[in-house]
Parts: C-alpha cells; sequence; structure tokens
C-alpha cells in the first residue's frame, strides 16, 4: 500500500505566477470581433444615401427588425424633417473616391502581461503648510521735515546801516492717503510750520515769529472718471503763537485768532504731466461755506468780521491747485494756489516754495508769498496786497 505524502503548499510567489498566466492564456483566447462598416453612417457627417429610400420603398417586405432598418428609418427620419443636418451626398462622395474595404479583421498585438503591470507611482508627501494672508493696507503714509537756519552780521559802520539777526525756520508735512482701488480716496495732510528771528532794535520782543501755521487739509472723493472724483474737502487752519510788530506791544495774531475753516463740494482732477513730473490735484467747488472766527474781539475788523464780532459766516466758491515739480534731481517746486469768493469779496494765496537739494539731508529753500483779500482793511502803501518772502539753508529729510 502506498502512502500518499501531503503536497508541499505552495508559495505566494508561486501562486502569483499561476495567476498570471491564467490571465494571459484568457486574453489569449478572446476572439476579436471584425469592424462592423454598417454603423459607419452614424459617426459620418450626416449624408444622403440613394439606397435608404430605395429600401424603404421596396416591395419585398420582411418581418424581421434588422439594423439596416434601423438606420434607414432613422436616416429617412433626417430627410425629411431636418434636411439642413445633411452636409453630403453619397453622389459627392463617390465623385471623391471609392469607399474601401477592410477585409481583415484588426487583431490586437500580443502583449506580455508583464509589460501590463506597471511599477506604482511613488505618491508625493505632503506637509502641512502654514499659510498666512494678509489683509491689504490701503493706506500710504509720507512725510516731509525740514530745520533751516539764516544769520545776518551787519557792522555798526556798515555804510547803508541795518541789524545783525538770527532766524530758523522748521517744517513738518505729514499725509496719510487711503485709496481702496475700488473708487473710494480719502487724503489727509497736517502742514506745520514755526519760525523765529531775533532783532535788535525791537526793545520789547526779543524773538518774535516770522513764519507761523497750522493747517489741516482733508478731502474725500468716489472716482467718477479715470482722472475725476467728486470730492468734499475740508481746510482748517490757524497758527501756535502770538504775533507782533517791532516795538509794538499789540497782539496782531494768536492760537485760533483767525481760526478758518472751509467745508467745499465739488471734483477733483489728478495731475501726471511731463512723464509724471509735475504731480498733484486741482480742486474745483462751486459750493463752499466758509467760517472764521477770532476770540480777540480787537481783531475783528483786522480779519475782516463786523467790528464786536467773534464769528463770520458766509457761502461762495473756491478753487484749490495743489501741484508738485520735479524739475531735476536736485531743483523742485511746491505751490500752493488756494482762491474763495462770496462774490462780494474774495481771497487768494499763493505759497511758492523752490527746494534746491545739495545732498540727501542738506536744502536750501526759497519760499515767496503773496496774498490778497479785500475783506481785510485796506492798506495806504500796498491796498489789499501782502507779501512774505525768505531764504534758508538747513536739514531736511523726506520719507
Amino acid at each position: 500500500m502506498r502512502t500518499l505524502l501531503p503536497a508541499k503548499p505552495r508559495t505566494l510567489y508561486e501562486r502569483y505566477i499561476d495567476s498570471l498566466q491564467t490571465m494571459r492564456q484568457n486574453l489569449a483566447n478572446v476572439q476579436t470581433s471584425s469592424i462592423k462598416a454598417d454603423y459607419a453612417p452614424l459617426f459620418l457627417p450626416t449624408t444622403f444615401y440613394k439606397g435608404v429610400s430605395h429600401r424603404i420603398f421596396s416591395y419585398a417586405k420582411t418581418d424581421s427588425i434588422s439594423l439596416t432598418s434601423q438606420l434607414d428609418e432613422a436616416l429617412l427620419n433626417i430627410y425629411l424633417h431636418r434636411p439642413d443636418l445633411v452636409r453630403t451626398t453619397e453622389s459627392q462622395l463617390d465623385n471623391i473616391g471609392p469607399a474601401l474595404e477592410v477585409n481583415n479583421a484588426i487583431k490586437p498585438k500580443n502583449q506580455e502581461l508583464t509589460d501590463k503591470v506597471a511599477p506604482k507611482t511613488a505618491e508625493p508627501e505632503y506637509v502641512d503648510a502654514n499659510i498666512e494672508i494678509y489683509k491689504p493696507n490701503f493706506w500710504n503714509y509720507s512725510g516731509d521735515y525740514y530745520l533751516q537756519f539764516l544769520q545776518n552780521y551787519v557792522s555798526n559802520n556798515w555804510y547803508k546801516g541795518g541789524e545783525s539777526n538770527y532766524s530758523m525756520v522748521g517744517s513738518v508735512t505729514l499725509q496719510a492717503n487711503y485709496n481702496n482701488k475700488q473708487k473710494v480716496k480719502w487724503d489727509n495732510k497736517l502742514e506745520m510750520k514755526l519760525g523765529f528771528q531775533t532783532s535788535q532794535s525791537d526793545q520789547l520782543h526779543k524773538l518774535k515769529t516770522s513764519e507761523d501755521m497750522l493747517r489741516y487739509t482733508g478731502k474725500i472723493g468716489f472716482q467718477a472718471t479715470k482722472k475725476w472724483y467728486y470730492t468734499a474737502q475740508l481746510i482748517a487752519y490757524t497758527q501756535f503763537m502770538k504775533g507782533y510788530k517791532n516795538n509794538d506791544p499789540f497782539v496782531y495774531s494768536d492760537f485760533i485768532n483767525p481760526l478758518n475753516v472751509n467745508l467745499s463740494v465739488g471734483m477733483d482732477y489728478e495731475v501726471s504731466w511731463f512723464n509724471k513730473q509735475l504731480t498733484g490735484n486741482i480742486h474745483l467747488a462751486p459750493a463752499a461755506y466758509n467760517f472764521k472766527y477770532v476770540s480777540r474781539l480787537d481783531l475783528s475788523k483786522r480779519y475782516g468780521l463786523k467790528e464786536g464780532n467773534h464769528t463770520l459766516h458766509d457761502i461762495g466758491s473756491e478753487c484749490t491747485i495743489d501741484l508738485l515739480w520735479k524739475m531735476s534731481d536736485m531743483i523742485k517746486w511746491r505751490t500752493r494756489l488756494y482762491g474763495y469768493t462770496t462774490y462780494r469779496r474774495g481771497e487768494i494765496d499763493w505759497e511758492n516754495t523752490f527746494t534746491f537739494q545739495f545732498n540727501r539731508y542738506i536744502s536750501s529753500n526759497l519760499f515767496i508769498f503773496p496774498r490778497f483779500d479785500d475783506g481785510a482793511e485796506r492798506d495806504g502803501k500796498y491796498g489789499y496786497w501782502q507779501l512774505k518772502e525768505y531764504a534758508s539753508l538747513g536739514f531736511s529729510y523726506s520719507f
């Protein structure tokens, strides 16, 4: 009696090879059907075939439904109801060339099953990244500072006379402008200027102010076109210190003496000319409200108010032109022309500052400021015109 030994279990590798061979045999036994030319009309551009009508109206009828009859009915339906879809005819195709008959069925090439087993693509490793999204900053900040001095010495025996003196002037201009890039702008500018000078001939005041200004300009605009904005503008200005004349104790000006506030509504035009060398804006306001206040009643008449009144209210039109022209890397001209009229009285301020920049920190300024105000007391020599001018040299810084 023969003893049957138990079969040795196959390894995982052997079972895998057997499964591949079985799959290969199954693929080799698959019979590839020949290509059916009857399906061609379904995929070609819609064509008018003569045989369709012949077969439909033929006397020889069959009870069985074939693929050919179904195609004929579908094509006949198109010919009768949608002839606009027919692109060509059978005669036109025959003129181009006869149809080729496919005798041999296309069989797939034998391919090793192992070739079909593609290597696994290594999956990319994803590392968690900390993504920071920053909120856009629509604010733009800038500033301009300078501190300049002037010294003048004249000997006692100078043939034309005169006196020695020292003077200084400091200026700070700060700007904070908002632009959300969606037709809304809000501009803010604060200007502060203060200057002093000495005078040996003045027995009452050894130090007096030569420049004194505190001014805020704010405007909010809504874009109308590329360069024009509907704008509301607010201008408020006064000074820091008391203003005197030589050997005169009378106070001619002081903080909020006067205080001027102008609110206007109009249009702004953005200036960008000469390859952006001349920039700025022009504000035209047909409607403007002007408010003037003095706390010292003895200054009322001097600043165009009725005697004994602290305030003045009037309505008119206003125009402000604020430009900066960079003539070169060393020379620039900043000008501001402000005009207001009630059609009974008018004010015009024209400030001009010519800056000569020697290097990043050293500059010289020439300031010319003509002014017209027919609401103030008329001067016997200059009429309603006033003029201020100075030149200085010193330190400057911009950002």
